[in-house]
C-alpha cells in the first residue's frame, strides 16, 4: 500500500439505520464526528473511522451482516465489556482464542459481528 494511505474508513449501509445508529453510539461511548441527516462518521483512532449510512439515502444498500466482521482491539477487555452491558448491549462471554487472545462478540440491529478483543 502507498504510504499516502493515511486513513481508512468503513462505511456500514444500514436499511435500520436510527437503530443502528443509536447502537454505535452506545458501543463506541461516542455521539459521532461528522454527522449530516442520514450519514454519521465515528473517529476510532487518529487513522481509523467508521461510519452509518441510512441506506434509503444512498446508492448503496445493507450487506445485512453477511461478511462482516468488524475487529476492536481493545485494552481491558473487562472494563469494555461491563461497560456495554450496562449501556444496553448483549455482549456474549469473554472467552481465551487458542493463540492466547481474549475476545468477545455481539451483533448490531443490521447483523453485522463486532469482536471485541486484546492480547493474551
Amino acid at each position: 500500500m502507498k504510504e499516502d494511505h493515511l486513513a481508512l474508513n468503513t462505511i456500514l449501509y444500514c436499511g435500520r439505520w436510527e437503530e443502528t445508529l443509536r447502537f454505535y453510539r452506545k458501543l463506541l461511548d461516542h455521539p459521532g464526528d461528522w454527522l449530516a441527516e442520514w450519514f454519521v462518521e465515528f473517529s476510532i483512532s487518529e487513522t481509523a473511522r467508521l461510519s452509518v449510512a441510512d441506506e434509503s439515502r444512498a446508492s448503496i444498500q445493507s450487506a445485512g451482516g453477511k461478511g462482516l466482521t468488524l475487529s476492536i482491539r481493545v485494552r481491558n477487555i473487562d472494563r469494555e465489556w461491563a461497560r456495554m452491558q450496562e449501556a444496553g448491549l448483549v455482549p456474549g462471554a469473554i472467552r481465551r482464542h487458542p493463540w492466547g487472545a481474549k475476545v468477545f462478540y455481539l451483533y448490531d440491529p443490521e447483523e453485522n459481528r463486532i469482536e471485541i478483543w486484546t492480547p493474551g
